[in-house]
């Protein structure tokens, strides 16, 4: 994105691979959730989420290492224009789909405006910023922009390539299992059973098993993942020896419950993966397109009522620590205090726009960490009280006499969010207010969150060293209106949209960092989401026969969620 990638031309492999890895071995992981269909690329159904990293490749590959460097996956090699205004790959001769047919440039280029057109949200708006697509050689493809974005020379390079011959004559929106997407990635589905697991296994006729970007990648055989209706029993699962590699997001469970048997023999190794990417995210977000949450009063109150103190120590034992902002554990995170230098700059022209907290400096207060905080409770009943909001006969009303309620919308299986609700509830119903719970199983939560149908809901947000193009479907105003976009909180914001382009078209570093952390000042203060404890580190047991390299990319967490460059070793 920014100067020269860290790999010269003729590097081996990634910095973070081992070449030598021995191939074989199997690993098994288990999660909470269902599923409906085995294609990721189209809107309907529910798929696996590690689906479409595992079944397609793109033109180019995203090396962890680096906050945004792109190398030849089924390109060759990519030319670009002087401002980026368009990029042309040449595809590699040898690239084949896992049925051993050649990818060709109609592939290519029928991948794009299928995936563009009739594929998931989360492709249109690459889709919508090709003027043009050609082909210019018999193994070359040229992509013309119709905007100033000099991120669209990567992004064009990471979509997912597909064979076209597969779909002649059917429908690419049905979901379910009867089509099972053909791609070119080193592994096949092998197994499945609709809602239960999902097996691949390693293709060892792959293509691309020299290519430097794949050496040291797809070492184990066979892939698996079992999914279980209460994601309590993935724990219990783990301990009887069903699954052999397991990513522990509690910290408290982490301490208290893996001393089991296989752990103290040694047959279980408990690993820690730091990284240094933003925390990105996490809480409950607030839907804005309603009228009770669109006074930030009221949203302020409300992170008020959540006592976050009280709930760290029931949940972890106060051993971790809050998310403070959107880019927060990052160098892109907003700074303590008033804004100064370019990123007060960038903030000035929206000044009568902005909330309280932007330009000054915004932080969460905390609470004494007691269930009964009565500073915080006159704090919140305060911030009520001047939104239009007073506790009448024990009821938070309006001055129409219209009680202050809401839904709060949970998935089925996700005990944690489950009990972190209820101790939420139970404080809000100390003040007058009583929102609706309901759970509902994965097929309805997508369809209702697609929908926003819903008045607040469990929110994760991951973020990267290189925000970009995707932050317009997180936060922007077109994506506000639009059904099944990631912006499920409903911000429309002129600051945000102008700050997301700044930041797409800033050419220097300096200038870049300034917009994103311009940016994360505007969305902290929004007051959007309440937000709960951050996740510095990948806590990791596995088998002790599944390795991973000691060398750990900046995006180390991303060997917790993947499996690429883990091998298996007795």
């Amino acid at each position: 994105m920014y100067g020269e990638p860290a790999l010269p031309q003729d590097f081996v492999s990634l910095p973070y691979a081992n070449p030598d890895a021995p191939k074989g071995g199997k690993i098994v992981t288990g999660e909470g959730g269902t599923f409906d269909s085995l294609n990721p690329f189209i809107q309907k159904g529910t798929t696996p989420w590690q689906l479409r990293f595992m079944m397609a490749e793109s033109l180019m590959g995203r090396s962890y290492g680096e906050p945004f460097a792109l190398y030849g996956v089924l390109a060759e090699s990519i030319d670009v224009g002087p401002n980026r205004e368009w990029a042309e790959f040449t595809l590699r001769a040898e690239a084949k789909f896992s049925d051993g047919s050649p990818v060709t440039v109609e592939d290519v280029m029928w991948s794009y405006e299928k995936l563009g057109t009739e594929g998931h949200g989360r492709y249109a708006s690459l889709w919508g910023q090709i003027e043009s697509m050609e082909q210019t050689g018999p193994n070359s493809v040229k992509f013309t922009f119709n905007t100033d974005n000099r991120e669209l020379a990567l992004l064009v390079g990471m979509r997912p390539i597909l064979k076209k011959a597969q779909w002649e004559g059917k429908d690419f929106t049905k979901s379910g299992f009867d089509t099972i997407p053909i791609g070119s990635a080193p592994y096949v589905v092998s197994d499945y059973k609709a809602g239960s697991f999902v097996e691949w296994a390693r293709n060892p006729d792959y293509w691309g098993k020299d290519v430097p970007f794949m050496r040291g990648q797809a070492n184990l055989d066979t892939v698996r993942w079992e999914f279980f209706t209460d994601s309590s029993l993935v724990i219990e699962a783990f301990k009887a020896g069903e699954l052999n590699a397991h990513r522990e997001f509690n910290v408290q469970t982490w301490d208290d419950q893996y001393n089991f048997p296989a752990v103290e023999r040694g047959d279980v190794v408990k690993s820690i993966i730091p990284h240094q990417r933003p925390s990105g995210m996490t809480g409950f977000a607030m839907n804005t397109r309603l009228p009770q949450f669109q006074d930030w009063r009221v949203r302020q109150a409300l992170i008020e009522a959540f006592n976050f103190e009280y709930i760290n120590e029931v949940q972890t034992g106060s051993q971790q620590q809050r998310i403070t902002s959107y880019f927060s554990n990052s160098v892109l995170g907003m700074q303590d205090g008033p804004a100064t230098g370019k990123v007060a700059e960038l903030l000035m022209p929206f000044a009568d726009e902005l909330l309280p907290g932007a330009l000054e400096g915004y932080s969460f207060s905390q609470t004494n960490g007691t269930q009964n905080d009565r500073q915080t409770l006159r704090r919140t009943m305060g911030l009520f009280e001047e939104a239009g909001w007073t506790v009448q006969d024990g009821v938070m009303q309006n001055a129409a006499g219209e009680p202050f309620t809401f839904e709060i919308l949970l998935k089925v299986g996700d005990d944690e969010n489950q009990s972190i609700t209820d101790t939420y509830v139970t404080a809000l119903r100390q003040i007058g207010i009583t929102p609706t719970v309901t759970v509902v199983d994965s097929p309805q939560y997508r369809e209702r969150s697609d929908a926003f149908d819903f008045g607040m809901t469990n929110f994760r947000r991951g973020l990267s060293l290189s925000p970009g193009n995707e932050q317009k479907g997180y936060w922007g105003t077109e994506a506000a209106t639009t059904q099944g976009s990631r912006n499920i909180i409903g911000i429309q914001s002129t600051a945000v949209d102008t700050l997301i382009d700044t930041l797409l078209s800033s050419t220097q570093n300096d200038d870049f960092v300034a917009s994103a952390r311009a940016l994360d000042r505007v969305l902290t203060s929004g007051r959007y989401v309440i937000p709960i404890y951050q996740w510095n580190i990948s806590r990791l047991a596995h088998a002790k026969e599944l390795k991973f390299p000691e060398t750990l990319p900046i995006y180390g967490d991303w060997i917790g969620w993947q499996p690429d460059v883990w091998y298996w070793e007795d």
